[in-house]
C-alpha cells in the first residue's frame, strides 16, 4: 500500500492569507501546506481520505487518475469543501462515487451539496455519489481490505479515523477513549494531528501527539494537520524522536 500525503496543513493552510509570520514567508517547500488529506493506493484501488478546498490542486499535482471511494473524517470545511471537484472522476468513470462517512456527516453534506446528493430533477453536470454510513465498531470492506473506523473527539465534534491493515490515519483529535486506543496500538505507520506547541481546545498539540505516540507504540509516526505556529519544518524535525516525522505535502511512503 502506498500513502501519499496530499495536504498536511491546518484549516487555513500555510502560508496563511495575509500573514507576515516567518513560517508563512519561508522558501522551504516543506513549509507550504495545503489542507489535510491523504491518498491511499493498493492493487488497483485508489482511495482518498477527506476532500478539502485544495482537492483540485492536489489531484493535479499528485497525478491521481481515478477515485474509487472517498472516506470522510468529519464535516468541517477544510475536510469537505472540495466535494464538487470529484466531477471529472465521475464523468470519466460513469458511475456514482462511494462516499463513506458518519450519518451526521452525510446529512450535513446533503444539505451543503444538495445538487450532488439529490436523486430527482438532478442537474446533468452534477456528479453522483453513493452515500455509505460508517458506524463505529463496524469495520467494512473496501478494495478487498478491512477498514476499521476509530471514533475520536474533536472538541465536541465526532471524528472518524481509519485503520487499514497496519496503517492508521487520525486527524483533528483532542481526546480518544481507551477502547478506541486499542484499535490504534502496534500499527506500523500512524498518522496523527499536531497543530502547534501551545495547548489547543480541539486539537492535539505537539506534546499531546508525542504522548499518544508513546502510548500506542507505532513503528513510525507522521505528524499532520500542522499550523505555521508549530515552526519551521527543518527545525521541528530535529527535535522529534527517531521514529517520529513531520509529514509534508507530496510525501510518499510505502507500507
Amino acid at each position: 500500500m502506498q500513502i501519499y500525503f496530499l495536504g498536511t496543513g491546518t484549516s487555513q493552510g500555510i502560508p496563511v492569507i495575509g500573514s507576515s509570520h516567518s513560517v508563512c514567508l519561508s522558501n522551504d517547500a516543506k513549509d507550504k501546506r495545503l489542507r489535510v488529506s491523504v491518498w491511499l493506493t493498493w492493487d488497483e484501488n485508489s482511495i482518498v481520505i477527506d476532500c478539502g478546498p485544495d482537492f483540485r490542486q492536489q489531484m493535479l499535482v499528485s497525478g491521481c487518475q481515478k477515485l474509487d471511494a472517498l472516506l470522510f473524517t468529519h464535516e468541517h470545511a477544510d475536510h469537505t469543501a472540495g466535494l464538487d471537484d470529484i466531477r471529472p472522476f465521475y464523468f470519466k468513470q460513469s458511475k456514482p462515487i462511494p462516499v463513506y462517512a458518519h450519518r451526521d456527516v452525510l446529512e450535513n453534506l446533503a444539505v451543503r451539496f444538495d445538487y450532488i446528493f439529490k436523486t430527482e430533477n438532478k442537474y446533468p453536470g452534477a456528479p453522483r455519489v453513493e452515500p455509505i454510513e460508517v458506524i463505529n465498531n463496524i469495520p467494512f470492506l473496501l478494495g478487498g481490505k478491512e477498514i476499521v473506523p476509530i471514533n475520536v473527539n474533536h472538541g465536541g465534534t465526532q471524528v472518524f479515523g481509519y485503520r487499514v491493515d497496519d496503517f492508521v490515519y487520525l486527524t483533528d483529535v483532542k481526546s480518544i477513549d481507551d477502547v478506541e486506543v486499542e484499535k490504534v496500538k502496534n500499527a506500523k505507520v500512524l498518522v496523527i494531528n499536531c497543530l502547534r506547541e501551545e495547548e489547543h481546545h480541539s486539537h492535539f498539540n505537539l506534546q499531546d501527539a508525542l504522548d499518544f505516540i508513546h502510548l500506542v507504540q507505532p513503528t513510525k509516526a507522521y505528524l499532520t494537520h500542522i499550523s505555521h505556529l508549530l515552526g519551521f519544518h527543518e527545525e521541528v524535525q530535529k527535535r522529534l524522536p527517531a521514529n517520529v516525522f513531520l509529514a509534508y505535502d507530496n510525501l510518499k511512503i510505502t507500507l
